[in-house]
């Protein structure tokens, strides 16, 4: 299973319409690949709390219909990052969406866990509930968003749903880079799972962004690492090694609270 991370970099001067086509050039250019993974919040920026509003769009918004035609066009399974939803009842969402080789919107992903401590995210948007698998061919995949990642009780759940592999994009923060790594290495060692964190280059609304996207293995060994720029990240990965670290280590059989 091929799997490409592309590292954005959300230029705040670069026109919301030009970084939507910039974006679906990238998604096309990578067609060699069984899923393509974007970042949380590109056409907005994570961090840039005061275009929420102005730039929330519908389910089959404008960035919806360019991120279609880019997954057909490429034949590719993409995960298209989030964008700030707006709901039939005008609430906001970070809502993830993933579409299939023909252009299809499979599955969407409401953020459960809002950043922002009683600002920014976490009062601007209303919050998910309920964790998402995605039936990709290869490997059920498991969808988080950036600050999901600290919390551990989803990974399980989106685990006991069938995921094998966790895909994570983010908006994450330069000066937290380190909590980044370790906790992407976490949720895979605990879980037994492939971890896809894909983060942004840049910067957000005068927030430096941490870049340096990761794929883990199930083991906790890291496979492939971005550096701080824009940048393609891919790797082929087993899924078949999921099952074979659970089967010679078995410590989910070992659960005791949360069965």
């Amino acid at each position: 299973m091929r799997a490409s991370l592309v590292q954005f970099d959300v230029d705040p001067f670069e026109p919301v319409a030009a970084r939507r086509e910039r974006a679906a050039g990238l998604v096309r250019s990578l067609g060699d690949s069984d899923l393509v993974v974007l970042p949380e919040l590109w056409p907005v920026g994570a961090f840039a709390f005061e275009s929420f509003t102005t730039e929330a769009e519908p389910l089959d918004g404008p960035t919806a219909e360019v991120m279609a035609a880019a997954a057909r066009d490429a034949g590719v399974w993409l995960h298209a990052g989030s964008i700030v939803e707006r709901a039939a009842d005008g609430a906001l969402f970070n809502t993830s969406l993933v579409f299939s080789p023909d252009g299809a919107l499979v599955r969407t992903y409401r953020k459960i866990h809002r950043f922002g401590f009683d600002k920014g995210e976490a009062v601007l948007m209303s919050a998910g509930t309920d964790p998402v698998t995605v039936p990709h061919p290869k490997a059920t995949l498991g969808l988080a968003t950036c600050y999901d990642l600290r919390f551990p009780e989803l990974f399980r759940a989106l685990v006991d749903a069938g995921s094998r592999l966790f895909v994570v994009p983010a908006g994450w923060p330069e000066r937290r880079r380190e909590h980044w790594t370790l906790l992407a290495r976490a949720r895979a060692v605990e879980n037994q799972s492939y971890v896809l964190a894909c983060g942004t280059a840049g910067t957000h609304a005068g927030v430096e962004q941490a870049g340096h996207s990761i794929v883990v293995g199930p083991w906790g060994e890291v496979l492939a690492e971005a550096g701080p720029d824009e940048e393609v990240l891919t790797v082929d990965l087993d899924p078949a090694r999921v099952d074979m670290v659970r089967e010679e280590f078995p410590a989910l059989k070992d659960r005791v609270l949360g069965r």
